[in-house]
């Protein structure tokens, strides 16, 4: 299935404010969302929820593509309990590009980031406690990259801290 077209007021008021910034309004099986350029997602995140009433950081993750350019898609999932409404921000983030963080816009985001970073080893700009919040400080990789094999974990890791063998 492919995505429709997603227009409508707040739409074409983000449109008016944002411009090419925003290259996409689309929905998918119901699910509205935008595409956006990195460095314009405070932003767009910032006017959802001042003027648009998009309160709530639901979730942030990412997507991995290796074969892509971007290699990245950082998806921000808001919610609007006025409203009763989600919307998804996407982004395409190169590898080794650092992403503003929004944790200043979304306490939430504090913790959400510091999963995509300890997942997918993307770092976040000016995030106030960039670390690992899954795994252990000593791991290597980031398991949700796709270059990161089911079967590949951090053996030494394993071997000294659980005193077994990985088993595979």
């Amino acid at each position: 299935m492919a995505s429709a077209p997603w227009d409508n007021e707040m739409t074409q008021r983000l449109a008016a404010k944002f411009g090419p910034a925003i290259s996409e309004f689309a929905t998918y099986l119901g699910q509205n969302f935008m595409v956006a350029e990195t460095a314009s997602v405070p932003a767009i995140i910032e006017a959802l929820k001042t003027e648009e009433g998009f309160d709530y950081l639901v979730d942030l993750t990412a997507v991995d593509y290796p074969n892509k350019p971007e290699r990245f898609e950082l998806v921000y999932i808001l919610y609007s309990f006025r409203r009763n409404e989600r919307v998804r921000v996407k982004t395409r983030v190169l590898e080794g590009q650092k992403p503003h963080s929004i944790a200043a816009i979304h306490k939430t985001a504090n913790w959400l980031e510091r999963e995509v970073f300890d997942m997918f080893g993307i770092e976040f700009a000016h995030h106030p406690d960039l670390r690992r919040i899954l795994l252990p400080d000593e791991w290597q990789g980031h398991p949700l990259r796709k270059e990161y094999g089911i079967t590949q974990m951090d053996d030494q890791w394993v071997k000294e801290n659980l005193a077994i063998e990985s088993g595979h």
